[in-house]
């Protein structure tokens, strides 16, 4: 034996146990399954781009196939749930970028969508004295006002953490909505009809986007969500992304590194602001009447409710919360003005047993995180009852080791 190895430890039988457990684990034809998550990491590239074409297929086919058990009628005309639930989607997906990514609590997010439905009403409908342009030209123009709103409420009030800007974002959505009310110009309870809707035509003639026909409105809200979610995805793989969640970690640990936090924050705020400004003017589009009586508080407790319930950080996971939060009213009728009492129970519920949500984010290194992955060491590559290489010390088992390395 050399003088200078130490004593080799050998496993005791709990962890020769668990060593084997793992070695099995990766054989084929054993019971354990490998979970979906990690299925779908271990797919190369275009096989994860063959199952998401075939959910797209599938996501715009949902309004034509109306499937029996999904179904929302008699209740709710099935495409106008639809789009109602792609509305929501989309709503959470903007949510998700302040809260999910950034960590910042915003309890205001429906000022955002008020003030883009607004701006989509006072430049299309016919009760409006200022200019009108048709309604695809507003999106963009809705989603311009919203960020300039959104840095508005970001620079003075980013510097706050925690509960107090949760406190102050709360106020900034009553202000939207009491401004609605007392200025002349946004017309109160009366609001805007009448609005205009994007071009197209049937091939009978009629007009393609009306307020009864969902179908194409889900479409557009569909095609809409892919874009957007293409642009999140490279925005959180991209460095702003990771300084997000670094200031969603630890906020002062990220300031000590360099981050410049305030930037990113009002970064946040704007981007989120404007897919909520996207979202309010599709549904004001949709619904062709605006007013001041749709944007209460309990609309952004249900905003947040979608992220949280879907798993905040995670864009699908945002997606199907949206989707849940936006169907179960218009599926079950009789309970739906018991919606929030509902969706209250559920949350408790997830934070009880799934805390994450229901597609909770994952921990992982967003820049070439799976190629740094392959490369990382696994634990365990010597295999049970190998003999130690030669020269080494006298074996002694673990638990001895840790009383004080006797046999």
């Amino acid at each position: 034996m050399s003088t200078i190895d130490g004593p080799t430890l050998q496993p005791d039988a709990e962890s020769a146990k668990d060593e084997i457990d793992r070695e099995t684990s990766k054989k084929p034809g054993t019971n354990k399954r490998t979970p979906v998550r990690d299925w779908w990491n271990g797919l190369r590239r275009p096989q994860q781009w063959a199952f998401l074409i075939i959910v797209v297929v599938a996501a715009y086919a949902l309004p034509i196939l109306n499937p029996p058990i999904l179904s929302t009628q008699p209740g709710t005309d099935w495409p106008i749930a639809c789009f109602h639930m792609a509305l929501y989607a989309l709503i959470a997906v903007g949510l998700n970028v302040v809260v999910g990514y950034a960590g910042l609590l915003d309890l205001g997010y429906v000022a955002f969508f008020a003030v883009g439905g607004y701006v989509a009403a006072m430049l299309t409908s016919p009760d409006s004295p200022f200019v009108h342009i048709p309604f695809l030209w507003t999106v963009p123009v809705a989603m311009a006002v919203t960020m300039f709103f959104g840095v508005f409420l970001g620079v003075p009030t980013l510097r706050l953490r925690g509960d107090y800007l949760a406190i102050v974002t709360l106020g900034f959505g009553e202000i939207v909505r009491i401004l609605a009310t007392i200025i002349p110009a946004l017309r109160g309870n009366v609001g805007f009809s009448q609005l205009s809707q994007p071009p197209g035509k049937n091939a009978d003639g009629s007009a393609l986007f009306t307020n009864s026909n969902g179908t194409p409105w889900y479409w557009l809200a569909i095609t809409i969500i892919i874009i957007v979610l293409l642009l999140v995805g490279n925005l959180e793989r991209s460095r702003v992304g990771r300084a997000w969640v670094a200031i969603r970690e630890d906020e002062d640990a990220a300031e000590i590194m360099g981050v410049p936090v305030f930037k990113y924050k009002v970064w946040a705020f704007a981007i989120g602001a404007a897919i909520g400004g996207l979202s309010g003017a599709l549904s004001a589009g949709q619904t062709g009447f605006i007013n001041n009586q749709g944007f209460g508080v309990q609309y952004s407790i249900l905003f947040l409710a979608a992220v949280v319930l879907g798993g905040a950080g995670n864009k699908v996971g945002a997606i199907v919360g949206g989707a849940i939060v936006a169907y179960i009213p218009d599926r079950f009728i009789a309970i739906a003005d018991y919606k929030y009492l509902i969706f209250g129970i559920a949350l408790i519920i997830m934070m009880i047993f799934r805390a994450g949500g229901i597609l909770g984010a994952r921990q992982k290194l967003l820049a070439f995180g799976r190629t740094a992955y392959a490369h990382v060491p696994r634990p365990g590559a010597q295999k049970p009852g190998a003999r130690p290489p030669t020269g080494s010390g006298p074996i002694i088992p673990v638990a001895a080791a840790e009383e004080g390395g006797k046999p």
